[in-house]
């Protein structure tokens, strides 16, 4: 009986270690309370004074031996020895992940689909386009704005070091976006991440070096994620619920690693290739992007529906991009809110400290007499829900728990 009870222990203890990973990174900031100071890289708005290395915060305090290679696939720097990453790690079931080959890059570089097969088993976003997930247990993509008439407004690649005339204009127009942030950029300007959390936006994470999720083994992308989740966490105090994979390479295998760290992918339907602009886009034909998106705001095009428009906190091109269309957006669209909010999703965080508001009260909206029906974007296969970051959470520990009680009762009987 002892050895049964210890079987069923040790089952229920792996899964509550990797459901609550975060609760081991010993951060020490207060989301609350935090704070920046008055330095010329947090208040000048020339670009190169912005850029210029700073002590980080006190309660940040950075040992390069214990993080990947900024840049770098986030096993680097020896992180697949690190011993709490292999306790995340090994806490995982990895014996329910799905059976997805790790995909090849091609001669250009773009993942290889030379032999994909057109039915898309795997849900690779890269390949269909597709945001329904196809296997079990796996968090439904969000990938629009349920909420008629809005502009999901949201910005990659942060935190930048050269922002902060742009996010002086976000906050003195009391705009909120998602903030995808690159781990390598947190780690490298903290006060940068501090800022977005001070300024209200919902900050989701965009993995550690930005490289093609598909292309990575399991042990890479869950170091990808894993770290980024913890460089955000000791820094803001704050666990992201929500991620984008870079260049929305995405697909089933990959969604569950990041389902397992309670991460919930979010896509875009409408992209302005702001990144692009100046490089191998002429800036003119973003710019045209941008007035077309513009005109499906009075148009009827958004008249039942919101939108995830991709823009970029890339570099001073995307970002003085967005300072000149802001405007006409806010013109165009009835409401211009971060994606979050235009999902109603209270607690973007595994934190329940930060709240934000629903979409009715930071729109001054009267809410629906029913609720709607939820979109493909809040529902999955998997019935694992992504309508709030809460709710999303329960899902996943409740199905994962289900899995781990299953193992639990076999392993019990092996014992008997």
């Amino acid at each position: 009986m002892y050895l049964k009870s210890l079987a069923l222990s040790l089952a229920l203890s792996q899964i509550v270690c990797a459901a609550e990973y975060w609760e081991a990174f010993k951060a020490t900031a207060d989301p609350t309370k935090l704070s920046i100071p008055k330095i010329t890289q947090t208040t000048s708005i020339d670009p190169a004074t912005q850029c210029q290395w700073y002590e980080p915060p006190s309660h940040f305090k950075f040992n390069a031996a214990e993080w990947p290679t900024a840049w770098e696939i986030a096993t680097s720097n020896g992180m697949t020895k690190n011993a709490e990453f292999k306790k995340a790690y090994n806490a995982i079931d990895w014996k329910s992940a799905p059976n997805i080959t790790v995909r090849k890059l091609a001669p250009n570089g773009s993942p290889d689909m030379s032999d994909y097969d057109a039915s898309d088993p795997d849900c690779w976003w890269s390949a269909s386009g597709c945001t329904v997930p196809k296997h079990e247990k796996i968090n439904a993509d969000i990938y629009s704005c349920p909420e008629p008439e809005t502009w999901g407004l949201n910005f990659d690649d942060g935190p930048n070091c050269s922002h902060n005339a742009f996010y002086d204009y976000l906050a003195q127009q009391k705009l909120k976006a998602s903030m995808f942030y690159i781990g390598s950029n947190v780690v490298n300007w903290p006060y940068g991440a501090i800022r977005g959390v001070v300024d209200g936006h919902h900050i989701a994470q965009h993995t550690w070096s930005h490289n093609l999720m598909t292309t990575l083994t399991n042990e890479e992308v869950f170091a990808e994620l894993y770290f980024t989740q913890k460089a955000i966490k000791l820094v803001t105090g704050l666990t992201p619920l929500h991620w984008r994979p870079a260049f929305g390479d995405v697909d089933d295998r990959v969604r569950w690693i990041a389902t397992q760290l309670k991460l919930t992918t979010i896509l875009w339907d409408l992209d302005t290739d702001d990144w692009a602009a100046g490089d191998s886009l002429p800036i003119k034909t973003v710019e045209d992007t941008y007035e077309n998106f513009i005109k499906m705001g009075t148009n009827g095009t958004f008249k039942n529906t919101g939108n995830v428009v991709l823009q970029h906190e890339i570099d001073n091109t995307t970002m003085t991009l967005a300072l000149k269309y802001l405007p006409k957006i806010q013109k165009a669209y009835k409401h211009v809110v971060d994606i979050a909010t235009c999902q109603n999703i209270t607690y973007p965080y595994q934190e329940k400290s930060v709240k934000f508001a629903s979409f009715a009260n930071a729109t001054g909206t009267k809410p629906e007499s029913s609720s709607p029906a939820p979109s493909a974007s809040q529902s999955s296969n998997s019935n694992v829900s992504a309508q709030s970051g809460e709710d999303s959470s329960a899902g996943i520990f409740a199905a994962n728990a289900a899995v781990i009680g299953t193992v639990a009762a076999a392993l019990a009987g092996l014992l008997l």
